[in-house]
């Protein structure tokens, strides 16, 4: 986490405002590293678990064993040969067990292996799983289900190209583009939400960190912020073509971003 120092000219103190970019002097261990990566995994393992045998898939080591890695409820993809077969669903709350499991890990993994930094541990951990998680999947829920409640005024407003009396080349090409069009609106509202989420979720995080350590706070939105949100663009790819392969494959790599704010939270220093 980026804790910024500058010095007070009247006062001579230190005081932590981040509005400089300083780095931490402290390089970070391959112990650490390796550690809470482990321990991270571990998080996420254990809450995958727990979300697959809740959905009815078996923990039985012996049958497990026994199925294809492809059909396994982590791996198994959408087939159109196959509709109704059942495929594990990662929507809100799974998202956010999923994302504690992460967190728990990498700050068990770091509370162990670097116990020299463990405030700054358990500040990022509030970061990640307040701002990070919590503030922007609320958001976009709701942006979500906002939208489903007005969606038929709202593509009533969308324009479309008339199919009436078009060639069939032509045909296909004006029902790709309308269906194109109808989704502009839910990626529209699904983008915002999310940027608002984050934001809010930092400046909410930084609030509550500044309240709890007594630390003036300014951690800056990073890259990585992103990664939890990765079934956002699942569900916008969802809503160009329903349940479909590609929509599956992104909704299986969820579990894999969701390891970075454990990791984060794992690797945090004092700055």
């Amino acid at each position: 986490m980026t804790i910024n120092a500058i010095s007070s000219i009247n006062t001579n103190k230190q005081t932590n405002f981040g509005h400089s970019h300083r780095k931490s002097k402290e390089p970070i261990s391959d112990t650490l590293r390796y550690g809470v990566l482990a321990t991270t995994l571990t998080g996420v393992g254990t809450a995958l678990a727990f979300i697959s045998k809740k959905q009815g898939f078996s923990l039985s080591p012996s049958r497990i064993a026994k199925t294809p890695i492809k059909d396994w409820a982590i791996f198994k993809i959408y087939n159109k040969k196959h509709p109704a077969r059942k495929l594990l669903e990662l929507e809100e709350k799974e998202i956010v067990t999923v994302a504690a499991g992460s967190v728990a890990g990498g700050l068990a993994g770091g509370l162990i292996f670097d116990k020299k930094n463990r405030k700054a541990k358990l500040r990022e951990a509030l970061n990640q799983m307040l701002g990070n998680v919590l503030v922007p999947v609320a958001f976009v829920g709701g942006g979500a289900r906002l939208y489903d409640k007005f969606k038929h005024q709202i593509l009533s407003h969308v324009p479309q190209f008339k199919t009436d009396s078009l060639t069939k080349n032509k045909l296909k090409f004006a029902k790709g583009v309308n269906k194109f069009l109808k989704i502009i609106p839910s990626a529209g509202i699904t983008i915002a939400a999310l940027g608002a989420g984050i934001i809010t979720g930092n400046k909410v995080s930084n609030f509550i960190n500044e309240k709890v350590y007594h630390k003036k706070v300014e951690r800056k939105i990073r890259g990585t912020d992103f990664a939890p949100h990765v079934d956002d663009l699942s569900m916008a790819v969802t809503l160009m073509a329903d349940k479909s392969p590609i929509s599956t494959m992104i909704t299986r790599t969820v579990p894999a971003f969701l390891c970075v704010p454990g990791i984060e939270t794992g690797k945090a220093k004092e700055y």
